[in-house]
């Protein structure tokens, strides 16, 4: 398993994707949260917290987390190179967790930058240092979690074709529709909370308050772990 999660991770930054992602997501959260006026802007808000930061960066991952695993099983079927691998002294297992390993390490190599932003509220705050340590902490906890599960979807949905924008938009769609897609229907059928809290988006919003409660943990990791299954699965198939 290590063998691929260096193997992986070195691959990205072998070519531009992780230099990409890692641009782009800290590129749009800096306009947006920092340089752009509207309802993101921090120095806008007239108050210092993160809030901004904790809400836009679940969708920006929303796009960025397939675009970063969309290649890692795609490529492989479609260059014929998953047969090779196969042969190697590994099971299916150490595969799926190395290139899962890989692609999440990325995300965090990418969200890392943004703990100055801390450093800024921090400063920003009146009287300085007036920041909930609590729910920040428990929002950077939230999002690695939501990072864990988009990527295990974003793998999955690359065992789905050998065309990467095929795998790249079934990710999107699918993460989209777990974030965001129970909300909707909750709403539709007057604010169901049971049907709110199928989606991923409530369970985020949950720990981004600071309260880490265990059904918040068990549900990430529990929809983590059935697409990192499901996408075994495929892989014993090919």
């Amino acid at each position: 398993m290590i063998a691929i999660l260096k193997k992986e991770f070195n691959s990205f930054f072998a070519s531009p994707i992780a230099y990409l992602v890692i641009g782009v997501f800290l590129l749009l959260n800096g306009l947006f949260l920092w340089v752009f006026k509207g309802d993101f802007n921090i120095l806008n808000a007239g108050f210092a917290d993160l809030n901004s930061f904790f809400f836009f960066a679940p969708w920006v991952f929303l796009f960025l987390i397939p675009a970063i695993t969309m290649k890692s099983f795609a490529d492989e079927f479609n260059s014929g190179t998953i047969e090779l691998l196969k042969t190697k002294p590994i099971s299916d297992w150490q595969i799926v967790l190395g290139k899962f390993a890989a692609s999440l390490l990325l995300v965090i190599v990418a969200l890392v930058p943004t703990l100055t932003y801390i450093y800024t509220i921090y400063q920003l705050g009146n009287p300085a240092g007036n920041i909930d340590f609590g729910s920040t902490i428990g929002s950077y906890l939230g999002l690695l979690f939501l990072a864990a599960t988009y990527t295990s979807i974003g793998l999955f949905t690359s065992t789905l074709s050998k065309n990467q924008i095929v795998a790249f938009i079934l990710g999107v769609l699918i993460t989209f529709f777990l974030f965001y897609g129970f909300d909707v229907i909750s709403d539709t059928l007057g604010g169901d909370l049971t049907i709110k809290k199928m989606g991923l988006n409530e369970h985020f919003k949950s720990i981004s308050r600071g309260v880490i409660d265990t059904r918040d943990i068990v549900y990430f990791l529990s929809v983590t772990i059935f697409f990192l299954f499901i996408t075994k699965t495929r892989l014993d198939h090919e």
